[in-house]
Formats: structure tokens, sequence, C-alpha cells
């Protein structure tokens, strides 16, 4: 393997550094923010499926997940507080798991094909490395430390 082209390859892909924490916002964003939105408007039926679930106090859970959902989402979007929204998501994920898709676990790896894990994994991701420099938050942190 030539060494010379292995190092440039990588200096080229430091250079998009920015990149993956914009792809995993933007992901988390699309699907929250369409998730929430989609909650606050039938959020009877919401309240139905957690009842369904025997989630604890389904008419005050229901409203309040959607609602975080699409707040947490737009949040994501502007790469806004992304570390303190990060969080949210990765708990309502983990009850997402532990409730509706509860009976789809056999065996522990069955959890790595759930759509709600990968975003526990984005969200995690994000929590630890922060948005990005395509965001809010950075430019806010550039503003505020000068």
């Amino acid at each position: 393997m030539n060494l010379n082209f292995y190092y440039a390859a990588v200096e080229k892909l430091e250079k998009a550094k920015w990149l993956p924490p914009l792809v995993a916002r933007l992901t988390l964003a699309g699907v929250f923010i369409e998730s929430g939105w989609g909650k606050i408007h039938n959020i009877e039926k919401v309240t139905e499926y957690f009842v369904s679930l025997k989630i604890p106090a389904a008419a005050f859970q229901a409203p309040f997940v959607a609602w975080n959902e699409l707040i947490v989402g737009i949040l994501m979007l502007l790469g806004l507080a992304t570390r303190f929204a990060s969080a949210p998501l990765i708990i309502m994920m983990t009850v997402a798991i532990t409730t509706a898709k509860i009976e789809d676990i056999h065996e522990f790896t069955d959890v790595f094909s759930f759509s709600e894990f990968l975003f526990i994994v984005l969200a995690l991701y994000l929590l630890i490395t922060g948005p990005g420099a395509v965001s809010l938050d950075h430019w806010v942190r550039k503003k505020t430390r000068k």
C-alpha cells in the first residue's frame, strides 16, 4: 500500500469532519420533526396507543412525548442546544424499545435492527462529540469566546 496515498486521503477526510455530525443531526431532525408533528395532530390515537402499551399517565405522556419530539427535532435541525437535546431522545427511544418493541426482542442482538436503536446511537454520538461546525451551537460558541 502506498503510504503517501493513505496520508493524503486521511488529510482530505480530516477536512470533512463537519459532515458526520451534520448528517446525524439532519437525520434525527427529519425523523423527529415529522414524528412529533404527526403525534400532535393525532394525539387521541397516540394516547390510546400509549394506554395499550400500559404507559403510566398516557394522557399526559402522549402530548409530552409529541411536543418533545417536535422541539428536539427543531433543535437538532438548527444545531442549537444539541447536547442538551440529545438526552431526551435517548430516553424516549429507550422507552420506545422497552415498551413498543419489547415483544420483538427474542435475543439481545434483535435490538440492533431497530431504528430506535440507531436513533439512540446517533443521539449518543452528538451528546459526546457535539453538533459540529455547521451549527448554531458552534456559531454561538465562537461568538461568546471572543
